[in-house]
């Protein structure tokens, strides 16, 4: 399987992923009808792409490919004709949410590699792809966004973790496909202990409790 092959399977898996984390969200969270679930749903899934793919300078995929819109619209209609089973099942909307940011994160490292961009650099549009659609969809239903948000526990750090572990592997001369993997279920891993034991990042000193 290419490079090609890989990032297109990772970036579609996260499309769908975020697409029903934007629409459940926004059923939960908001009185809107089709088209503001479909909107939320689209703007989480395809927002951290675009943000990702203007920052390196490339056409972003969502213009070029019809499979990206086709994913989030599928992401979208199926949240809101099956959210009642969707949001009856255990912390959904959490767990599509760290799917999402797991391949997000790894496809936005993988990406700025590809493109000849610095360590560094891939780590940053990695965690920038990751939490750039769920921050886009918070600011649309006017609350603080997940990523700075300090009771909503690790959220960041994790995308981060995810984006260096494929970083790391590609400096070691390692397959893409198994870095990735093993760079989306370290972030997802993280995301989902966070979210189980509580954990939060640090807060400044002399900062009122949560």
């Amino acid at each position: 399987m290419s490079t090609f092959d890989v990032l297109l399977i990772l970036d579609l898996l996260g499309v769908f992923a975020f697409a029903l984390d934007g629409a459940l969200t926004a059923i939960r969270t908001a009185r809107v009808d089709i088209v503001g679930v479909m909107v939320l749903g689209m703007a989480t899934a395809l927002g951290g792409g675009i943000i990702r793919d203007v920052l390196l300078g490339d056409t972003p995929a969502t213009f070029q490919d019809w499979r990206y819109l086709t994913t989030a619209l599928a992401g979208g209609l199926l949240a809101f004709f099956l959210n009642r089973q969707l949001t009856h099942l255990a912390k959904p909307i959490l767990l599509f949410d760290a799917a999402g940011l797991s391949l997000f994160a790894v496809i936005g490292a993988t990406k700025a590699l590809e493109f000849g961009f610095g360590p560094l650099q891939a780590v940053l549009l990695g965690a920038t792809t990751g939490v750039g659609g769920g921050t886009i969809r918070d600011v649309l239903l006017n609350r603080v966004p997940t990523v700075l948000s300090a009771n909503s526990h690790l959220y960041a750090i994790p995308a981060m973790l995810g984006a260096g572990v494929v970083v790391l592997g590609d400096l070691a001369g390692l397959s893409i496909w198994g870095v990735a993997v093993v760079g989306a279920l370290a972030c997802f891993a993280m995301r989902t202990l966070s979210l189980r034991y509580r954990w939060n990042a640090p807060v400044p000193p002399g900062a009122p409790p949560l």
